[in-house]
Parts: C-alpha cells; sequence; structure tokens
C-alpha cells in the first residue's frame, strides 16, 4: 500500500494475495475492504479493475458496511474469460466533507455569517468536480458553483443545488490524497465452471450384452454409447463424464469385485490404464477409434452436453510408459516397480507415478496428453486422486493448458483432507468433490454449506450423491425417499452437482462390508434396462429430469453466493433459499432428512432474504407438485416422503 490512509484486509484475497480468486462471467463478485482514517473528514474507498487485456473498467465505488467497523463493500461483475486484477483506493472526498459539515451546521441553526467560508470552499470543490463529471452534467455542477457564491440568495437557494449532488458526486467524486492497495488476481472462467450438472456412464457398458457369470457377450462402443445421448440430455444434464476410455491393461487385470485373478473374458477396470494397444493418448480398440470418439463429441455438443474426459495419473503394469520411461516410477529394492497401495487395499494392476525422479520429463508428457486431447475436443477434465500427485505440477499444467485454452475446466476428484482439498483449488482447480455424501443430518449439511461458502473464492463444490466407489449406507437402506432426497439437496444447494449411472434406478446392494456396490461396473459390463424400468415405474429418471428443469428455469439456482439458511424448529428438516440479485428470481426449498417418518415443522424466515418486509404475505408455488401456498414469515409444514420429502418453491412477485 502507498499513500496516506491504511487500507486492510482486502476480499476477495487467497493466501493473502498469493493465488487468484475464482469468479465466473457475469457473476457478481463481492469486493471488501477495511479503511480509515484520522479526525471527521469524509473517507471514499472504490474498486479499480482491469480486464484480461489490461484495460482499465469504470471504477466501482464501495459503500460503509455497518456504522463503526470501517468496512466497505462493493461488486464488480467480470464479463470475459480470463485473468481480471484490481485494488482498492481511499481517497479524501471534500465534496462529502463538506456537505456532512454544512448540513449538521444548518441543522444547529446556523446562518449565512457562520457559513460564508463553508459556502466559497464548497464552490472551490465544485470547480474541481466539474472537470471530473460527464459532459452533460458539467452546466449544472457549475451553476451549483455560481449558486453558492451568489450572495444575493437566500442561504436555501445558494446551498440547495450543491446538496442535490449528492448522488452525482457519488458516483464521480473528487479524490484527493489517493491511497492504492497492491494488485490483487481473480481469474474468470466461463459459466460451465460453476453452474453445471454431471452424468458419469460407462461408453463399454451402453449396448453391451452379458451372459451367466457376468461373461462378456458384447461390448459397449462409442456408437452404442451414443445412443444413450438423448435419454442423458432429456435428464437435463448438459456435462457427460466418462471414466477412463484407453486400452486398459493385461498384466494383473483384476476381476469381477476386485478380485486378484481376472478370467480371459474380464473386462478389467478403466482406470488400470495402458497395454500393448496404447497408453493415455489411445483409445481402447473396443470402443472405437478416435474418430469415432469425435463422433461421439459431436452428438453430446448437438443435445447441448459437453463431454468430460478422465484424467487418471497412473500406469498399469504394461503401459508403454513403463517400458519406455521406468523413471516416471518407482524401483523397489527388488528391482519390481511399486505398484499403488492404501494400506489394507492393493492395486496391483495400477503403477503410481513418482513425481521425484523426472519431474521435467513427465511434467511434459502428461501436458502433450492433455493438450492432445482438448484438440479433439475435451474442455473438461474429472481429475481422479489428484491428491496424491505432486501439487506443483498441477498448478503448473493448469496455468499452462489456459494459457492456449482458458476455457478447459478441471473437477479434482480429492475425498481427502480438508488442507490439501482447499490447496488443490487454491492452485487452480475449476471445482471439487466434497464431503456432501456423509453429511446425512439437517444440522451437519449447513454447517457444511456455511463452511464451504467462506472457501467460495477459492474452492466450487460439485455434489454427487452417488459414484462408482461410493454407495452410502443412507442410500442403502433409505428406500427411494432417500433417493429423492439427495438429489434435492445435491441439485439445489450447489450450482453443480453430478450423479452416477444407475442412481435413478434406485441401485442400492452394497459389497458385503463396504461402502461401494457389489458386482462394481468398474470391473464388468453392466448394461440396464432402462426404457424397461421407466415404463414398470421403477424409474426416477422423470423427477430427476424435473429438478435439472426447475434449476434452468431459475436463475437463482446458478449460483452459490446467495444461499441463505432460514430457521425451523424440527431438527430433521432443512430451510434455504436463493435470491437471483439481477432478477429478483427466489427459491424457497424446505427438505426432510428423514425418509421413513412424516415430519412437522414451523419456520421463521429472513424475510429480507427473499426480498420481502417483516410484515409481508407472499405466494409460493411448488414446482415438484404444482401446488400453490400463501405463506408469511411463520409457517407450518408438514413432509411425508413417501409423497414427497420435499417443497422446492418459487415465491412470486408481488402483484
Amino acid at each position: 500500500m502507498t499513500g496516506r490512509f491504511p487500507i486492510e484486509d482486502v476480499t476477495p484475497s487467497v493466501s493473502c494475495g498469493r493465488y487468484p480468486a475464482k469468479a465466473v462471467v457475469g457473476e457478481l463478485v463481492p469486493v471488501s475492504a477495511v479503511s480509515y482514517r484520522e479526525g471527521h473528514h469524509a473517507l471514499g474507498v472504490n474498486v479499480v479493475w482491469r480486464g484480461p487485456d489490461g484495460e482499465t473498467e469504470p471504477f466501482t465505488r464501495m459503500r460503509p458496511g455497518e456504522p463503526g467497523l470501517d468496512q466497505w463493500h462493493g461488486t464488480i461483475r467480470p464479463d470475459r474469460v480470463g485473468r481480471w486484477t484490481f485494488t482498492v483506493e481511499a481517497f479524501d472526498d471534500p465534496y462529502r466533507t463538506w456537505r456532512d459539515a454544512v448540513v449538521k451546521k444548518i441543522g444547529a441553526g446556523q446562518g449565512l455569517e457562520d457559513l460564508a467560508n463553508d459556502l466559497y470552499e464548497g464552490a472551490e470543490v465544485l470547480d474541481l468536480a466539474a472537470k471530473i463529471v460527464p459532459g452533460h452534467d458539467e452546466d449544472r455542477v457549475r451553476d451549483a458553483a455560481s449558486a453558492l457564491r451568489d450572495e444575493q440568495r437566500s442561504l436555501f437557494a445558494r446551498v440547495s443545488p450543491a446538496l442535490d449532488l449528492e448522488e452525482l458526486l457519488w458516483h464521480n467524486p473528487v479524490r484527493q490524497l489517493v491511497t492504492t492497495t497492491r494488485s490483487y488476481a481473480i481469474w474468470v472462467d466461463r459459466k460451465r465452471a460453476l453452474y453445471s450438472a454431471w452424468y458419469e456412464f460407462f461408453p463399454r457398458s451402453e449396448g453391451a450384452e452379458i451372459g451367466p457369470e457376468a461373461t462378456p457377450i458384447k461390448h459397449g462402443t462409442f456408437a452404442t454409447a451414443a445412443e444413450r445421448i438423448p435419454a442423458v440430455a432429456a435428464l437435463g444434464f448438459n456435462v457427460l463424464y466418462l471414466p477412463p476410455i484407453h486400452p486398459i491393461g493385461k498384466v494383473n487385470r483384476k476381476g469381477r469385485n476386485n478380485t486378484l485373478v481376472a478370467r480371459p473374458e474380464d473386462v478389467g477396470s478403466p482406470w488400470a490404464i495402458g497395454s500393448d494397444e496404447g497408453g493415455h493418448d489411445a483409445i481402447h480398440p473396443q470402443l472405437g477409434t478416435l474418430e469415432d470418439f469425435r463422433r461421439f463429441i459431436g452428438v453430446a455438443q448437438d443435445h447441448g452436453m459437453e463431454v468430460a474426459m478422465d484424467l487418471a495419473l497412473q500406469a498399469a503394469p504394461d503401459h508403454p510408459w513403463v517400458r519406455e520411461h521406468p523413471e516416471f516410477f518407482t524401483t523397489r529394492a527388488d528391482g519390481t516397480i511399486a505398484f499403488a497401495e492404501n494400506p489394507p487395499k492393493k492395486y496391483q494392476d495400477i503403477y503410481p507415478l513418482n513425481w521425484d525422479n523426472d519431474y521435467k520429463g513427465l511434467r511434459d508428457e502428461v501436458y502433450r496428453v492433455v493438450m492432445h486431447w482438448v484438440g479433439n475436443g475435451v474442455k473438461i477434465f474429472r481429475v481422479d486422486n489428484p491428491h496424491t500427485k505432486a501439487l506443483n505440477f498441477w498448478q503448473w499444467l493448469i496455468a499452462k493448458v489456459k494459457e492456449s485454452d482458458p476455457d478447459v475446466l478441471f473437477l479434482a476428484e480429492a475425498f481427502t483432507r480438508p488442507a490439501m482439498m482447499n490447496g488443490l483449488g487454491k492452485i487452480g482447480f475449476t471445482q471439487s468433490y466434497t464431503y456432501f455424501t456423509w453429511r446425512t443430518t439437517a444440522w451437519e449439511m449447513r454447517q457444511y454449506m456455511e463452511q464451504l461458502l467462506t472457501t467460495i473464492d477459492w474452492m466450487r463444490p460439485n455434489f454427487w450423491p452417488n459414484t462408482p466407489d461410493i454407495l452410502h449406507e443412507s442410500l442403502q437402506h433409505g428406500g427411494p425417499p432417500m433417493f429423492k432426497i439427495r438429489s434435492v439437496l445435491a441439485s439445489m444447494l450447489t450450482p453443480s452437482w453430478g450423479m452416477y449411472s444407475g442412481f435413478e434406478l434406485f441401485e442400492h446392494v452394497a459389497r458385503p462390508g463396504a461402502e461401494e456396490y457389489i458386482d462394481n461396473e468398474k470391473f464388468e459390463l453392466k448394461p440396464r434396462d432402462w426404457a424397461g424400468a421407466e415404463k414398470a415405474g421403477r424409474s426416477l429418471a422423470p423427477y430427476i429430469g424435473r429438478l435439472n428443469q426447475i434449476r434452468d428455469e431459475n436463475p437463482a439456482l446458478h449460483w452459490l453466493r446467495n444461499l441463505r439458511f432460514h430457521e425451523i424448529d424440527n431438527s430433521n428438516l432443512l430451510c434455504f433459499s436463493k435470491r437471483d440479485p439481477d432478477t429478483g428470481n427466489t427459491v424457497l426449498v424446505v427438505v426432510t432428512f428423514d425418509s421413513a417418518n412424516v415430519q412437522w415443522g414451523n419456520t421463521v424466515l429472513d424475510m429480507p432474504a427473499l426480498g420481502k418486509d417483516w410484515h409481508e404475505r407472499f405466494t409460493v408455488v411448488d414446482q415438484i407438485t404444482g401446488a400453490t401456498y400463501e405463506w408469511g414469515q411463520h409457517n407450518a409444514v408438514r413432509i411425508d416422503p413417501y409423497v414427497e420429502p420435499a417443497h422446492v418453491f418459487v415465491v412470486q412477485p408481488a402483484q
């Protein structure tokens, strides 16, 4: 900071400005700072911000917060992808100093003789202001200055024109003794970085056929998997995530349910990447060719979806890297290469990479692989276990990719310690998986969301009720109502959510003693009878589709900073809302966490958070059932999970 006035606690600032904060195009980004000065003269504070090309945008005047705290607040709205910067400036505001003093003196009964000096001093300030204001306002300011100097006028006639300039000179202030902070950065992504709905499926299972004992008869291809795309798009998903599509290792291949010995016909885990058929830049030959993959991407784009590719930086024992770059791995004392372990679990079919043997060589090879897929139309990567790789590598890779392709996004699949998850967000990951799955009470979920709101400047959450690896006991035992509950929470609390295929069919049987699916699709083909399940009424697909439709129709659900919780006197219920600052669109949700019993609750709503006065009554329309209710601050609500476990209300505009 250089200048006259202290400026402290600037936000957004990630790790004291070491890393850029995050935003998306069109997002209202709050900026705050603490600034103060000696005496009673007025202080002004503003934000100066610059776009990706270094161009200066019109500055944003900041307004004071709660009296006595000296905290100032403003918002900026970036309109392009790239690296933006901002500084906060504090300045002496002579017009406001003059105006405040004159208003107080007149209020105290002082007359023309007492205010003679004040009037001429005010005219001098307005002379300066006339050089600053837009051209069409210049005459107005000069006329006010002349009025202050006109001794033939009454006191009221002399000061009124100058006092009426308050709004104009708020936005076009005379600034003296300007103090400037250091520059802070904000990386601005396209909106998909914040608002997205992901669907995961295994292409090899779509169109596949299996025989007794899950014996593969026919392997799915990109062509057969593309036939599933219209149905997924109809559910309202806009990101289609594919597990690894590369050749699968044949050495130490795992069998069904992660058995150590595979049958000759077993397909293996897609995460055991690489064989004599190729590595990370190749496609599994049974899925098709590179041209087939491009056509698959094209079909997805035609249906309004993007394809996200899995980036799993590990290798099967027969990956080409093992032969060509043994320095990429860890060699043990007996000369063998170390396979992956997470005691007591062993992954004999996977070799982890060693980032300390040949860092530059490995780094450049991974960059080559990523850019190969970017060049073939992939703009989103779901990164497998990034917390087990060197963080300086990720920081370099993400920045390097964005130099040429700033619209590429990276989702971190990191279920690990909070510091590591936050660190991955700070160094550049666009989104992150979270602990959502394990927050199973209303109190836990509210506390967790309030925690996530404090990290929004660097870690964007993506909520998944299930993954191929994770089948929480709440879904194992909660029945169909719990599937609805978890999908409502995931899709309404955060702008980004996702689900793994089979969720809509209520798949819930776990491997004994584990928190994952039995007959796991990671190790076998799993074709599903989508149409038959929906025809028989055993599908959650229509419900999922309606939730995504509600998200698309209500801009309030496209943001996270606007999340507010409301009080409700039943610990099994959660009440929250979101309000869009531009349109006033407001969504109010009440959801139960009990999938077995009817729950009653009484709300105490934060009415200003809904855009209402405390005494107002208003109409809400349930977006799931179509029912209409008249609500106010206090409301009784009844939720039967076997009927509908949640109310998703849209607050209607006042008539």
